[in-house]
């Protein structure tokens, strides 16, 4: 569902990105750990076509993102750190409106049930924006992209400012979205939900992807000393 083939980025002689090849099937949860300025955002937007790699190329549901990076943008949603949302609309009215400007039309009945199915609480869904959590709108963020059928989500440091309950209901999400056969690629700094969700873990170093292994052979303490040795 996800795959990118000798992707490079460089900016004026830097090398942001350099040699990456993944791939993540149906079903499966990536996160791609490493600090800031690893590759992490560089490898998002070039997925997201929103900058051109140097060379290479990154396949979303075997589309090409460099030959057709408008095509990609039907089979998949972003999810940003801080999901840019109208403040003043309610999350039902902001649901509507992205799921109208993706070419589907629901039925409030139909809305309000994507909502439910993020764990939205019914009594938040006619109320505006602007009074909700980040966990609340990154709960928003995940109903547009049910209800545009996104196959593949990637999400930008997902559990970033969320509090403990908030980060384990976003586990359960996240959990769910690939038990419905959804792929989720995920950049994350949180190495404990990182275990607990994913199903592979890749490590970036300096715009190379350098470790990709499967959670389950780590608790996260191990994950933890892997990091800070790869680092």
């Amino acid at each position: 569902m996800l795959k990118t083939v000798d992707l490079h980025k460089k900016y004026n002689g830097f090398t942001a990105l350099q040699s990456l090849n993944l791939e993540v099937g149906k079903g499966e949860v990536f996160a791609l750990l490493g600090q800031n300025g690893a590759g992490k955002s560089t490898t998002i937007n070039i997925l997201l076509g929103l900058i051109k790699a140097t060379s290479g190329d990154a396949f979303i549901n075997k589309i090409s993102v460099r030959e057709h990076p408008q095509e990609i943008k039907k089979h998949m949603a972003y999810i940003p750190e801080t999901v840019l949302l109208y403040p003043g609309l309610t999350g039902l009215e902001n649901l509507d409106f992205f799921s109208r400007i993706a070419g589907f039309t629901y039925s409030r009945e139909e809305l309000s049930a994507f909502l439910k199915r993020t764990g939205l609480q019914e009594t938040a869904h006619q109320k505006p924006l602007g009074g909700y959590s980040k966990g609340m709108r990154q709960k928003v963020g995940i109903a547009i992209a049910l209800a545009k059928d996104a196959k593949v989500l990637l999400l930008d440091e997902p559990t970033s400012g969320l509090d403990p309950i908030a980060t384990a209901e976003f586990t359960e999400i996240v959990r769910q979205l690939g038990k419905e056969g959804r792929t989720v690629f995920m950049a994350t700094h949180d190495i404990f939900n990182a275990v607990s969700v994913a199903t592979n873990i890749g490590i970036m170093k300096q715009g190379e992807l350098v470790q990709n292994v499967p959670s389950k052979t780590f608790t996260a303490g191990e994950l933890q000393e892997l990091y800070l040795k790869t680092i």
